[in-house]
């Protein structure tokens, strides 16, 4: 693992670093904010899955998490959004392929080979975070439009991961969304059936009442994808079918951009708190 930048930030440091990963089969890279706590011991983490079109750099850069994570005492971690390099497969629109690996495992060929982000921000990168950096077992996930999708589907498949999930804008339902047809079809192949297992939906309207997290997700009601891509009523009725703890928040005048994220990503920092050092 090699670090490649290195910035001190509201008294703890901002991090990034290039390693080869196992799963993916080429070199990525990542970004963590270590709180001025993590001097002293082991604190919590909340791993950031980011959109369409971005890599590890656009929350850190643009959210404004690092003031209120330092006052927490939680560390940040935000991957890439897809493998990358030459040789893995890529496509020439901005939402398939590099840069739009949608946290799931690929099936098909040409994607299978390098494409499974759900493995590696599940379970590749957080072992190596461990064994690097000052963490402790608690551990919770956000993300944003397509890491929205993601970060849910991961607290969906593997909530024994984690303590708490959040979202801005979340592709709900890619089943029945653009984004998410076009990237199902590519790296999952034709049977829609097989789509169902990433689908965040379709996993909480299934989801056992012993395998339920809290969950925050915030929408912006002028976000021009809300009713095509988003879809936030499919994970309104799949939460109340489960009767999963799903917190909706609705914000009038609120697009898709990071000033959105910007203004709320204080309140979606409390909220895991309240559960990561429960």
């Amino acid at each position: 693992m090699e670090m490649i930048a290195s910035n001190k930030s509201f008294g703890g440091w901002h991090k990034q670093y290039r390693h080869d990963s196992a799963v993916l089969g080429c070199r990525m890279r990542f970004a963590v904010y270590l709180p001025p706590q993590a001097a002293s011991g082991p604190v919590p983490v909340l791993y950031w899955l980011s959109g369409l079109t971005c890599t590890d750099e656009n929350f850190m850069q643009k959210a404004g998490a690092q003031r209120i994570a330092a006052e927490l005492g939680i560390a940040i971690v935000a991957p890439d959004t897809s493998p990358r390099g030459e040789g893995v497969a890529d496509d020439a629109g901005y939402d398939l392929g590099q840069g739009a690996g949608f946290y799931v495992n690929a099936s098909e060929a040409p994607w299978m080979r390098h494409y499974r982000m759900y493995d590696y921000v599940s379970q590749e990168l957080p072992a190596l975070v461990a064994a690097h950096f000052p963490v402790s077992g608690r551990r919770a996930i956000a993300g944003h439009s397509m890491g929205g999708h993601g970060a849910l589907i991961c607290a969906l498949k593997r909530p024994q991961d984690y303590v708490s999930v959040s979202a801005f804008s979340p592709i709900s339902n890619p089943l029945n969304a653009p984004w998410g047809q076009k990237a199902f079809s590519a790296y999952l192949g034709d049977n829609r059936a097989a789509w169902q297992e990433w689908d965040a939906s379709v996993l909480m309207a299934a989801a056992a009442a012993d395998a339920q997290l809290p969950a925050r997700v915030d929408i912006g009601l002028a976000d021009g994808f809300l009713a095509e891509q988003l879809q936030p009523e499919a994970l309104e009725r799949a939460a109340a079918a489960s009767g999963y703890p799903l917190q909706l928040h609705r914000h009038d005048g609120y697009d898709h951009s990071y000033y959105f994220i910007a203004s709320f990503i204080e309140a979606q920092l409390r909220f895991h708190a309240g559960h990561l050092f429960a």
